[in-house]
């Protein structure tokens, strides 16, 4: 495993020393057990059964493909697919033991934040299909670059047979420079629409490599149940709408949302909280300098930004758009009271940020005033 997994993860940063001493005896002591365990179980699995591998990575989009693609393939036959909302390095092995024999379709997700993730992985579990969703530079701080994410993801493709398949982004020019030296067959998926019918196309697109009948990938996709925090709209008790896309975040992934967003909102009054997107390294200036610009040619009547360096996107605008009213917090604690003035009707309202930043918990505090 990479020494980050073991040594660096942001999140023993607060924890306390009895904390650590837990986190570093799972890794040393329980997990490095699993691990080997899940390993073994696969390659019996794939040595005497038909089950068939399918790993997902990218910068965005994975869980929901990942979803989607299970969603489809379920309706064919026994299917296991990682669960979403859990760090993948613990995911991963515990998905594969939890796998039935007998399933014929175990669908991975392998998303990778620093360097050798990927490696770990694949000694885990060697797909037949590698599926790439997109590559945006996300996670830099870590992986150093756009280009480095794209070394890091392109592994999946790269460990693939003759016999494989390799599902790509057909608009990503660094996945077609990929194609042209991967052993597998190339199936590419359009790109087209938003988030959620790019990552629909991916699945798709899968699920016709392993030649599932048009009739039961249109009901798989008719019946995927989105997952919470992702793209969601609500309906909200006030009247007002809100897009709920506040699981993650990275620089691409905010100005597509946006586009979403400006399309459901049509005519309303449009209010943004947008957070801290993390792990960006070099890139921290740059993406939030280039979200706000984004911003500010969208109208927004109000752009709240929660965090740190958010801050840089709201200068963007205070800059190109003084119309648009701006407001920043350093923490997600007190932003409820401040959009409560918004919950009407007439008003859409997006709410995006990194994860750590907590606005997935203000999305769920919103619900919880509307329920009172």
């Amino acid at each position: 495993m990479p020494y980050h997994d073991i040594f660096g993860l942001p999140l023993l940063r607060n924890k306390s020393v009895f904390g650590r001493v837990i986190h570093l005896i799972s890794h040393w002591l329980i997990h490095p057990f699993k691990r080997r365990l899940a390993r073994w179980y696969l390659k019996i699995l794939q040595e005497f059964t038909d089950i068939k591998v399918i790993g997902v990575t990218g910068s965005a989009g994975k869980s929901t493909t990942v979803q989607m693609i299970a969603s489809i393939l379920k309706r064919s036959a026994k299917t296991s697919a990682t669960p979403p909302s859990i760090d993948p390095v613990y995911n991963v092995p515990n998905t594969i033991l939890k796998t039935p024999y007998g399933t014929k379709f175990l669908i991975l997700e392998f998303s990778v934040e620093y360097p050798g993730e990927m490696d770990f992985y694949l000694w885990l579990a060697k797909p037949d299909i590698g599926v790439i969703t997109n590559i945006f530079p996300t996670h830099t701080e870590f992986l150093g670059s756009v280009e480095g994410v794209f070394k890091e993801k392109s592994k999946l493709v790269e460990s693939l047979t003759k016999d494989g398949f390799a599902v790509l982004n057909e608009k990503d020019q660094r996945l077609k420079k990929l194609a042209q030296r991967s052993k597998a067959k190339i199936v590419w998926f359009a790109a087209k629409g938003n988030p959620l019918e790019q990552n629909a196309q991916a699945a798709k697109a899968v699920c016709k490599c392993l030649n599932i009948s048009s009739a039961k990938i249109t009901q798989g996709i008719k019946n995927y149940k989105g997952l919470e925090h992702r793209l969601k709209i609500i309906h909200h008790q006030s009247g007002a709408v809100i897009l709920d896309d506040s699981y993650n975040s990275n620089p691409q992934a905010v100005l597509a949302t946006i586009n979403v967003f400006n399309k459901l909102a049509g005519k309303n009054q449009k209010i943004a909280i947008l957070g801290d997107m993390l792990e960006l390294g070099a890139y921290e200036e740059e993406g939030h300098r280039l979200v706000g610009k984004k911003a500010a040619e969208s109208n927004f009547n109000c752009v709240i930004g929660v965090g740190r360096a958010v801050k840089l996107l709201i200068d963007e605008v205070n800059k190109s758009s003084p119309k648009t009213k701006t407001i920043l917090f350093p923490t997600v604690n007190n932003v409820s009271k401040e959009i409560r003035q918004f919950l009407r009707p007439g008003t859409s309202i997006l709410i995006k940020g990194s994860r750590s930043i907590g606005l997935d918990k203000l999305v769920d505090d919103i619900m919880i005033d509307s329920r009172l």
